[in-house]
């Protein structure tokens, strides 16, 4: 059993039919379960992705953190390593890599993610990134 790290644009792509990554995150998400993997979202890209659901109201929040739970989907936690790892990546990528991002592969990277899969086609390489496992970008 692997581990799959997705980002924000993953779980939002995958809630909204209409958006254009949401047969790539459907597909990825089925495949991550096909191959047994756990499935995991960093704590800082759970709470982007419920910006838009909390402009709608709590029971669009409830909705959405019900899912995550018949999913399942694990909420990875921040911690001190990710955060300092955050920081050099941030650091070393400057304008190329966002923190919000910088946080999400610092979290790949930390918890040795099998996979790590986002919408963000404006990232480093995962080489550059220092990041071993499989890349995906939708």
């Amino acid at each position: 059993m692997g581990l799959t790290l997705v980002d924000a644009g993953i779980l939002i792509a995958f809630l909204d039919e209409d958006d254009a990554h949401h047969s790539g995150a459907k597909r990825e998400l089925v495949s991550a379960q096909q191959r047994g993997d756990r499935i995991a979202l960093p704590a800082s890209a759970f709470a982007e992705s419920l910006v838009s659901p909390a402009r709608r109201g709590e029971s669009s929040v409830a909705a959405i953190c019900e899912f995550i739970e018949r999913l399942p989907l694990l909420i990875v936690e921040l911690d001190s390593e990710i955060a300092v790892e955050a920081a050099k990546l941030r650091a070393r990528h400057g304008q190329k890599l966002k923190l919000p991002d910088a946080l999400v592969v610092a979290t790949a990277i930390q918890r040795g993610a099998d996979v790590l899969v986002t919408t963000d086609r404006g990232w480093p390489t995962k080489s550059k990134l220092g990041y071993r496992g499989n890349l995906i970008i939708l």
